[in-house]
């Protein structure tokens, strides 16, 4: 029998307080598992919800292997790599032989390492079937933002008939909308970007929309607006959806892709006359992740990011940027 070796690394986790905690754990090398030192880790949104308790944080971590566990084949020493929110799936089932993985009955967040695997860290340990190799020549600090906030996008534009001569709308040019915007135009959709703001008319066209309209909560849909056939909602998780489906095209659907846990009004007589969706979207599975990877560096796509020192002054930092709505548009720790 093989002899699992024990690795030991930093953590920063959340506390009641607030405040990241640097903590030393050591974690037993399991033989699916792969060691990695981190060298770069987004910074997302949903670290916010994670920030009071007490487990390690961070879910977009790349970085380097250091060892692998014995029956780990598909990674070696020294291989490039990241890791995203999914930590462990069964691999066995039906979501897992498919694209749903994401929706795997036995998926867990956390893995078999429960608290202590996070990207604001000096090293993980994950399970291999939920690790990706970064494609050679792209960029560390770019693909870590991919791991969650692209893979939220890519999802939605990968696996739920998005075609090449639909109108898509994002509104919201933020973390997850410019991604959306970009990855979009690549695949050669007609994309619309609705905004609360004048000021990001020339960065959406820069990013690849062909239109760009200013929304603002309670003022008329603006006049002119082709009907569109997806709609993803990247901004505030706080939207009025009656206004929203009159832009739609006949069964056209609406993603809702920030969180909220508050109840949304919805007059259903709109939604049935349009024959509109509003239709949900986890995050990315493993086997979207690889293809969102391949595809980006194909076709040269990468977030616009901030980039902070990988500490508990550069967490709190980027942080309280992200809270602010200063970040343009990811923020990014680095390792030293």
């Amino acid at each position: 029998m093989a002899t699992m070796s024990s690795v030991t690394f930093d953590v920063y986790r959340g506390s009641k307080s607030g405040q990241p905690i640097r903590q030393t754990v050591t974690c037993d090398l399991q033989p699916t598992e792969v060691y990695i030192r981190i060298t770069h880790s987004g910074v997302c949104g949903t670290d916010e919800h994670w920030l009071h308790s007490e487990i390690a944080l961070g879910h977009e971590g790349v970085g380097i292997i250091q060892q692998v566990g014995a029956n780990v084949s598909s990674f070696k020493v020294g291989d490039r790599v990241g890791f995203g929110f999914i930590r462990q799936v069964c691999g066995v089932c039906d979501n897992c032989l498919s694209e749903w993985d994401q929706y795997c009955p036995q998926r867990r967040n956390y893995g078999a390492h429960d608290h202590d695997t996070g990207s604001f860290s000096t090293g993980a340990v994950c399970d291999a079937r939920c690790v990706f190799h970064i494609p050679d020549g792209y960029d560390s600090a770019s693909a870590a933002p991919l791991l969650c906030g692209g893979a939220t996008v890519w999802t939605v534009l990968s696996q739920y008939d998005v075609r090449a001569t639909d109108r898509v709308g994002v509104m919201g040019i933020g973390g997850l909308g410019h991604l959306a915007i970009k990855i979009a135009a690549a695949m050669g959709c007609h994309v619309v970007v609705l905004s609360s703001s004048e000021s990001k008319r020339d960065e959406a066209f820069r990013f690849g929309a062909k239109e760009f309209h200013v929304l603002r909560t309670g003022e008329p849909i603006p006049e002119g607006i082709e009907p569109l056939n997806h709609l993803l909602l990247c901004g505030s998780a706080k939207v009025d959806y009656d206004p929203l489906i009159t832009l739609m095209a006949a069964n056209g659907t609406i993603y809702p892709l920030t969180v909220d846990s508050s109840p949304s009004s919805i007059v259903l007589l709109r939604l049935i006359r349009k024959g509109a969706a509003i239709r949900g979207s986890n995050v990315g599975s493993t086997k979207g992740i690889r293809k969102l990877l391949q595809f980006c560096a194909r076709h040269d796509i990468t977030p616009q990011i901030q980039q902070y020192p990988l500490n508990e002054g550069g967490i709190q930092t980027a942080m309280q940027t992200l809270r602010e709505g200063k970040v343009r548009y990811r923020a990014v720790l680095v390792g030293q």
